[in-house]
């Protein structure tokens, strides 16, 4: 009878401990900030969280709206609850936000990236199977490092006098050094061999004088890393000819904006092109780099691979590696099967149903 008893209490607790380890019962082992946005930025936002729940991802999200707020000193930020908890949870997924142009308030994207310190842009640009480009058979992979909080993007405008406005690019050793050390470190972690600078200092020869100069003295401590230097323009013919000439490239704020773009074409889209960016102190916000595109809001025909795919890069920096694989396997083959893909990449899929068939597909590889 003793023995009966002791059994069983044993087999009740090996029970119990089984259900404290289990992957349902852990979800909350990590909080992270949420940031929907504007237009499509909740619908596609959904996704990823219905998509996460499926594969089990141990997320909780803390969700806050980010608007602009106009201080008495002509500054913008954003809302008080956001930042608190951004600081606190180290990590962040931000969908699309609305920036009015030519006038308003100073961009949000721009905000949250001074709020923060992110000083550095990780624009991944690799050729996805079932998407036809004319680069599919040779492939791209190649990753942008853009410096992010200064160059253009500074927000230093005035009028010099009526009908001439002057526009302040401004660069700085210590913020360019920062880019220039986390794109070094970055090509040493990730197997890649290979970085350029991109510039114009031909024609800008103190800003971006500077900024070559910074990523020369890093190169210097990075001797198993090939590093060379070219111009923007002639960069951008280059990669069009041939990308794979290209491994890792690291350039100022402005030229970073405009050449992931152009790498995000030669895969497809900006529906497809996932983001990173890296900050001071541990901070990490991932985010999707589209615009809001608010005539597919009530159509419901966002397509959420870009916020979804950042998702993933937040998940490997977060050490969750194998659920960031299953869900990217499901991905794949969902894009690959064309059957429920979205019209911006060809197809005719809603969000609802591109989402419902990646669910699908992770749950039954579980």
């Amino acid at each position: 009878y003793q023995r009966r008893v002791r059994d069983n209490l044993r087999k009740m607790l090996l029970n119990r401990v089984a259900r404290l380890l289990s992957p349902s019962l852990c979800r909350s082992n990590h909080t992270v900030t949420l940031f929907p946005g504007d237009g499509i930025g909740p619908q596609i936002s959904e996704s990823v969280k219905e998509i996460f729940a499926a594969a089990e991802v141990p997320i909780t999200w803390e969700e806050h709206e980010v608007y602009p707020i106009l201080e008495k000193n002509g500054k913008t930020r954003i809302p008080q609850p956001a930042i608190d908890s951004i600081f606190k949870n180290k990590i962040g997924l931000k969908g699309p936000m609305r920036t009015a142009i030519g006038k308003g308030h100073v961009s949000l994207n721009l905000t949250i990236r001074r709020t923060f310190g992110l000083y550095a842009n990780v624009r991944p640009a690799k050729t996805v199977p079932g998407v036809k480009t004319p680069y599919s058979e040779e492939g791209v992979d190649c990753i942008i490092m853009r410096e992010n909080t200064e160059g253009e993007y500074s927000g230093i405008e005035h009028t010099v006098v009526p009908g001439v406005v002057q526009s302040v690019k401004l660069i700085t050793r210590e913020a360019s050094r920062n880019v220039a050390e986390y794109a070094f470190k970055y090509a040493v972690d990730n197997g890649r061999s290979n970085i350029v600078a991109l510039h114009k200092a031909n024609i800008m020869k103190m800003s971006d004088g500077t900024f070559l100069e910074e990523c020369r003295a890093v190169a210097e401590k990075y001797p198993q890393i090939k590093y060379r230097e070219m111009y923007l323009d002639s960069a951008c013919l280059k990669i069009v000819k041939d990308p794979s000439q290209f491994d890792v490239m690291v350039m100022p704020n402005l030229y970073g904006d405009i050449f992931s773009d152009l790498t995000a074409g030669l895969i497809g889209g900006l529906g497809l092109a996932p983001s990173g960016n890296m900050g001071k102190d541990g901070i990490a916000i991932y985010e999707a780099v589209h615009g809001t595109a608010d005539d597919l809001t009530a159509q419901n025909k966002g397509n959420p691979t870009a916020l979804l795919t950042s998702g993933l890069m937040m998940l490997r920096h977060m050490e969750l590696k194998s659920q960031a694989d299953k869900i990217e396997a499901a991905v794949l083959e969902t894009l690959k099967e064309r059957k429920f893909v979205t019209g911006d990449i060809g197809g005719t899929a809603t969000n609802p149903q591109y989402t419902a068939e990646i669910c699908r597909k992770i749950r039954a590889a579980s």
